[in-house]
């Protein structure tokens, strides 16, 4: 009986494997004012069946404040998200139709913000975006406008 458990275990583990790989969960940061002010975009597919990603926004101010808040679902591949400048401490998210506020100062905040205008806030700063060659999502900075000469 033990000889058969032995045998079966390993089996199982091969079986499971390739469906745990084909679920995603990852992470990737946009960190602003060294590492102390950063906002976070996790992703997590509970399942390999499921087309559903979860989403979770994490507005961090170390050592003050860190809250993870679930937005809305995303697809696979990642939407693009990106990040504008909104304030002193504060960035708007703009994913399809849905845009977000996200504060780090006084206390970590993120809620839904109805955009009606659809007008950017601010400077884009960044996006993130999937990687195709790590097959994970990672936040790209905007490069700099060039001066007007």
């Amino acid at each position: 009986m033990n000889r058969r458990r032995s045998f079966l275990w390993p089996l199982l583990a091969c079986c499971v494997a390739p469906m745990l790989a084909a679920c995603e969960n990852s992470a990737t940061a946009f960190r602003q004012e060294g590492r102390n002010h950063a906002i976070m975009l996790v992703r997590e597919q509970p399942y390999f069946w499921s087309e559903k990603i979860d989403q979770y926004i994490v507005a961090s101010n170390l050592p003050e404040c860190q809250r993870r808040v679930r937005i809305y679902p995303g697809t696979k591949p990642l939407m693009e998200m990106r990040v504008y400048w909104a304030g002193d401490h504060l960035w708007a998210l703009h994913q399809g139709r849905r845009w977000y506020l996200v504060s780090t100062a006084p206390r970590c905040q993120v809620q839904d913000w109805n955009n009606e205008e659809g007008k950017e806030p601010g400077a884009l700063l960044g996006r993130f975006v999937w990687d195709k060659a790590k097959k994970t999502p990672v936040f790209v900075e905007e490069k700099a406008a060039a001066p007007a000469q």
